[in-house]
């Protein structure tokens, strides 16, 4: 019933409140004619009038609720001046008028208002001695009901509140997720991007800077290597527009029509003849079965020895790197060394502030694994890090995207 009203209610204010008044009006008129039949036989006609004047003021219960209440009051105390007993249907007014002061003010002022409504009925009743009537009936009663209005008022009152703080709360937290999500996104596509420029370009650097050497003594080599300079622009712009197509997408479902397959530990070693090709000698040991990795774990593993070797090609004094696989039942161990020694930009560059290296170590953090680079005792440089095999492929920070 209370949701069928409230349908009716909702376009209609106007018609709504007109109605509310009508039925609160004929519920005050019966209440003052049942007690005048019952009770009494004063006369009826002014306690008539005090109902629809106290009926009347309510319709400004929103905009002017003290007044109101105090308006309703006088009327209903005017009402048991006259003798008549104060019923909850004859107190309608005064009761819709605490509630409604109770629902939109404050604690102080709901419960003040209260008190000073309940002290004039008590009043009321010990002062109308016309009557041999019950105090439970007189006084106790319509007192019950004034504090029972103003607290179910408050009561509703703290609901409503509590209800929008809630979803105030709700509100901030989805906008606080939704940014943490749009920096996690920001920083994966900032590492894709990062790996694949900065690995096909420092293959390309070496490729030319060793054609440019070649050039003088070995024209022929120099043009085999400018040959194949095509081939690693190619790669990088291809893996480039994957990587920045996503962003282009308007959909999921558009975006997962155009999708490559990721890039995982399967194309080692097509990544050990690029860096060939550019010059960069790379063994690779597998050490235990190969077991099936979730397509984050892969890409993972791939771009943390890409960026490995991409930085052995930049900083290696000897141009030669070993790249070691050592599976076990719950982990995947992945080493990169240069033994040869690395000439290594400033410290703060090469271990702490270098792009290469915080991408590599918020990869394998992102999976739940370990990350740890920096110079071997007997020279060289190793980058090693530990990937469990468990990860889950939902992991939220980080996602095939090409």
């Amino acid at each position: 019933m209370n949701t069928i009203w409230q349908r009716w209610a909702a376009p209609r204010p106007q018609a709504a409140e007109a109605a509310a008044l009508l039925l609160l009006t004929a519920a005050t008129l019966s209440g003052v004619v049942v007690t005048w039949a019952v009770w009494l036989r004063s006369p009826l006609w002014p306690a008539l009038a005090l109902s629809v004047l106290a009926c009347g003021a309510v319709h400004w219960r929103r905009t002017r609720p003290l007044s109101v209440l105090a308006v309703t009051t006088l009327c209903t105390v005017a009402q048991g001046a006259l003798g008549y007993l104060l019923t909850p249907l004859l107190m309608g007014p005064l009761l819709t008028a605490q509630y409604s002061l109770s629902l939109h003010n404050r604690r102080r002022t709901s419960w003040n208002s209260a008190v000073v409504v309940a002290i004039a009925i008590v009043a009321t009743g010990l002062l109308d001695t016309r009557l041999n009537r019950s105090p439970v009936l007189s006084i106790v009663n319509p007192t019950a009901w004034v504090l029972l209005c103003g607290a179910i008022g408050g009561y509703v009152r703290v609901r409503r509140e509590y209800a929008a703080a809630r979803s105030e709360h709700a509100v901030r937290e989805r906008e606080e997720e939704a940014r943490h999500r749009v920096f996690q996104e920001r920083m994966r596509i900032a590492r894709e991007l990062h790996d694949v420029v900065a690995h096909h370009l420092t293959l390309a650097d070496a490729q030319a800077a060793t054609a440019a050497h070649l050039a003088r003594t070995h024209p022929d080599q120099a043009l085999d290597m400018i040959g194949m300079l095509p081939g690693t622009t190619s790669a990088a712009l291809r893996e480039l527009k994957a990587t920045v197509g996503l962003l282009r997408q308007d959909t999921d479902n558009q975006a997962a029509d155009n999708l490559a397959p990721a890039p995982g530990l399967r194309d080692l070693p097509d990544l050990v003849d690029a860096c060939a090709a550019a010059g960069l000698a790379v063994t690779v040991t597998v050490d235990g079965k190969a077991g099936r990795l979730t397509p984050v774990l892969d890409l993972t593993a791939y771009r943390i020895v890409q960026e490995a070797l991409t930085n052995v090609s930049k900083h290696a004094v000897t141009p030669a790197a070993e790249v070691r696989l050592a599976y076990t039942p719950h982990h995947l161990t992945l080493t990169v060394t240069n033994d040869t020694g690395l000439s290594l930009p400033p410290p703060s560059t090469a271990l702490d502030g270098g792009f290469g290296l915080i991408s590599m170590r918020e990869r394998a953090t992102a999976v739940g694994g370990t990350f740890h680079a920096g110079h071997r005792p007997h020279g060289g440089f190793e980058v090693a890090c530990t990937l469990p095999l468990d990860s889950r492929d939902d992991s939220p920070d980080e996602s095939p995207p090409t």
